[in-house]
């Protein structure tokens, strides 16, 4: 069973590879990887192949989903990113997902303050995080659609990075914890 849920993982890290890097050729993530994604996790939870049962797929694909709409709606990631978290989701069940979205904001983190160092726009990087940050503040005051528009209208890198890549990295990140704390390690 160990060899078996490591091969599942590798196989969901490779899936989630391909999104990456046609993410990062294309800047889009085709609807064929992500609905893939999301019936083959939906599928394999009723096999003995599966890393969560039917319902924590059903509850991870849902948690995958309406986490990340925020964010779309908000103007922060693109409908691609959405329904690939959904599908990763209904591999992995909710507390997966949520780590593997943690990971990705991690990661974005840190690629957005190196690539604003290399372009030299750390400046306007603190500056649109002011911005945002006061804009939510005072959210029940300015109203949805102004956040909305703030937000679109800071972008503190030239051409930021794709976000299925953070995301990759994200999914690397929860299963190395998730084989850490089942104790089978790293291999």
């Amino acid at each position: 069973m160990h060899s078996q849920q490591m091969c599942m993982e590798g196989l969901l890290v490779a899936l989630v590879a391909v999104g990456a890097c046609t993410d990062w050729r294309e800047r889009r993530i085709p609807n064929w990887l992500t609905g893939s994604l999301l019936v083959s996790g939906m599928v394999l939870s009723a096999t003995s192949f599966r890393l969560v049962s039917p319902s924590q797929a059903l509850a991870g694909a849902a948690v995958g989903l309406a986490v990340p709409l925020v964010l779309h709606i908000l103007g922060g990631l693109a409908a691609g990113d959405v329904k690939l978290l959904c599908g990763i989701g209904a591999w992995v069940g909710p507390r997966t997902v949520m780590l593997v979205i943690a990971g990705a904001a991690l990661a974005g983190l840190v690629l957005v303050i190196g690539q604003c160092l290399v372009e030299r726009r750390m400046g306007v990087l603190m500056r649109n995080t002011g911005l945002l940050a006061l804009s939510l503040i005072n959210l029940p005051r300015l109203g949805l659609d102004h956040v909305v528009e703030t937000g679109q209208k800071c972008q503190s890198a030239s051409r930021p990075m794709p976000y299925a890549l953070t995301v990759l990295v994200g999914t690397v990140m929860a299963v190395v914890v998730a084989r850490v704390k089942s104790g089978g390690g790293l291999l």
